[in-house]
């Protein structure tokens, strides 16, 4: 059996501050809807289904995320999760230049939850605490430059 990674999902408080926060990071919106009904409630897995989605692409078409905000039913505000929890932990993104990644991320009011740190003169990564709590990592591949 042949398998793929489609996207990984996020619900977010707000659809057009994570879109923003995401599109100024580099991705890009490839399509935006609303969706319901019985093929949703399907699905989801959650009768009366009603939330606007976006999905966002990266530069190189590899990666995808999926952005939604519920209409219905109401959205569960939960404590942001911290990076030791079990579940889902973070979304991950290769950037060219982790100091500007960051001044985007500080436009949008996200900041590393510690610092930059340097993994063996490899990488240059960071978690931020991004839109509705996302942890995002960025990491800069120093072999690169």
């Amino acid at each position: 059996m042949a398998i793929t990674l489609e996207n990984v999902g996020i619900a977010v408080r707000d659809i057009d501050t994570a879109i923003a926060f995401f599109v100024d990071l580099g991705l890009a919106v490839v399509g935006r809807d609303t969706i319901s009904g019985s093929w949703a409630d399907t699905a989801v897995g959650l009768d009366g289904n009603h939330a606007k989605i976006a999905m966002l692409q990266t530069p190189d078409g590899n990666g995808r995320l999926e952005l939604f905000e519920y209409l219905h039913p109401d959205a569960i505000e939960t404590e942001p999760t911290r990076p030791h929890e079990i579940g889902m932990h973070r979304v991950a993104f290769s950037v060219d230049d982790i100091d500007a990644a960051l001044e985007i991320a500080a436009r949008h009011g996200c900041h590393p939850l510690r610092g930059v740190a340097n993994y063996q003169d490899v990488y240059k990564l960071t978690y931020v605490r991004g839109p509705s709590g996302i942890i995002v990592m960025l990491a800069e591949d120093l072999r690169k430059t």
